[in-house]
């Protein structure tokens, strides 16, 4: 006996696929699968989605990199809707080159006009929508002739005689290798094009999102009177860095894969220098400017910038120096304790005794604050350069049991180590 569907025709005269029951039952199965696909949005911090966001705003190339299965498609597609741009998705890989490049077409004299490139007609609908999000998708199995040929599409914006219109955003999403069809390497003058970021999933957010509701992509609201000071900044970050660090203008990776992802160069620094301009004006987090920093010159030397990046921010010594009472220390512990050496390194190059007073005052205000290891090395540091004739302030005596402790705890390292050296032997 068969096995029972809920599709399965009744008897009826013509046997055609137009019988009653069976188109109800499609009715209802639709009606259930528009159940399942109503969902709702909500505004929900998330760092991949607002470096994505930064990125488009900026009009530079971003590529998501992430197995496959984790959402990517899903984000663009909701990331469209959000911006209220219209999607046009184009596979790479099922692509000729022919297609990113032009088709040749011969027109009624071509010694005179000559041969013209006609572009593909999805490149028709963007130029005529004027606007618009283009996904280029499954990039990693898009073989070496078709990258060859999307190299001028995402420089330049040129498909064929067509050129993108301003209001068009380029984004195009890859599997690694080990996990693409038949993937291919990206080849590094493609790669050094885009903004590279790493797109994993979040488990809350899958699990709300399977609820229901997923994260609402926003434009991030760039504050229009921190323009110039954003400029600035990012343009003495990144030229202040290269000054010390030339090898950093221009560096290829010597191995296949990382010359297919992140790497130093001048364009990718100039890109460097517009999205640390955008996260700066938008008030972005430093987990959002270090994905788009280091996706774009990569780990190295993006973790360099983003080192330089703190030190210009910290407060000047000398403004703490001068007044200790109404001093104000970063929150973080690393840029405190970093801010903390500066006013000790500060006294160190101009010993007075009013300078070194007032460098005990801080470091009492940082423990009361802040976490107490932050203050040993400092305040060690600070100890060593008493000259004769300083008065030992009273403030010293609040620091002593963090110091001492410090250094008991140091002891008792060493000591174990000793030991564990002696029972190795």
């Amino acid at each position: 006996m068969p096995a029972y569907s809920p599709f399965a025709m009744t008897d009826s005269p013509s046997g055609s696929l137009s019988d009653p029951v069976r188109t109800s039952q499609l009715d209802v199965a639709g009606d259930l699968l528009a159940l399942l696909r109503d969902t709702t949005t909500e505004p929900r911090p998330d760092t991949q989605l607002e470096a994505l966001t930064l990125a488009v705003a900026a009009d530079l190339p971003v590529l998501l990199w992430g197995e496959p299965g984790i959402g990517k498609t899903a984000a663009l597609t909701q990331l469209a809707e959000a911006l209220d741009l219209p999607l046009t998705t184009v596979i790479a890989s099922v692509h000729e080159p022919s297609d990113f490049s032009g088709l040749p077409i011969v027109g009624d004299d071509p010694a005179e006009q000559g041969v013209p490139m006609a572009p593909p007609d999805w490149a028709v609908r963007l130029v005529r929508a004027g606007r618009g999000l283009l996904f280029l998708d499954e990039l990693s199995t898009a073989p070496p002739a078709v990258q060859a040929a999307l190299l001028r599409l995402v420089l330049e914006r040129r498909i064929g005689a067509l050129r993108l219109p301003p209001g068009v955003r380029i984004v195009a999403a890859a599997n690694p290798r080990s996990s693409a069809a038949d993937g291919w390497e990206l080849s590094p003058p493609l790669a050094n094009r885009f903004v590279h970021l790493q797109w994993t999933h979040d488990h809350e957010v899958v699990v709300r999102g399977l609820g229901g509701t997923w994260p609402r992509a926003t434009l991030p609201r760039l504050d229009p009177r921190r323009l110039p000071e954003a400029v600035d900044l990012a343009r003495r970050a990144v030229c202040g860095l290269l000054s010390t660090r030339p090898a950093l203008v221009h560096r290829l990776p010597g191995s296949e894969t990382r010359r297919g992802g992140a790497w130093p160069s001048p364009r990718s620094w100039d890109m460097t220098v517009c999205l640390i301009a955008f996260a700066t004006a938008a008030g972005s987090s430093r987990e959002v400017l270090s994905l788009l920093v280091r996706g774009t010159v990569g780990d190295g030397p993006g973790l360099e910038l983003l080192a330089c990046l703190d030190r210009m921010d910290l407060p000047d010594p000398e403004v703490l120096l001068a007044d200790p009472a109404g001093a104000e220390l970063p929150e973080r512990g690393d840029r405190r304790q970093a801010a903390l050496e500066g006013v000790v390194e500060a006294v160190r190059n101009r010993p007075e005794k009013s300078r070194w007073d007032a460098a005990w005052a801080l470091l009492v205000q940082a423990l009361e604050t802040g976490a107490p290891d932050l203050v040993v090395v400092p305040a060690t540091t600070l100890a060593s350069l008493r000259q004769e004739g300083w008065d030992v302030p009273e403030s010293i005596e609040r620091l002593a049991p963090v110091v001492s402790l410090s250094r008991r705890a140091d002891h008792a390292t060493a000591r174990a180590a000793a030991l564990t050296s002696e029972a190795g032997r």
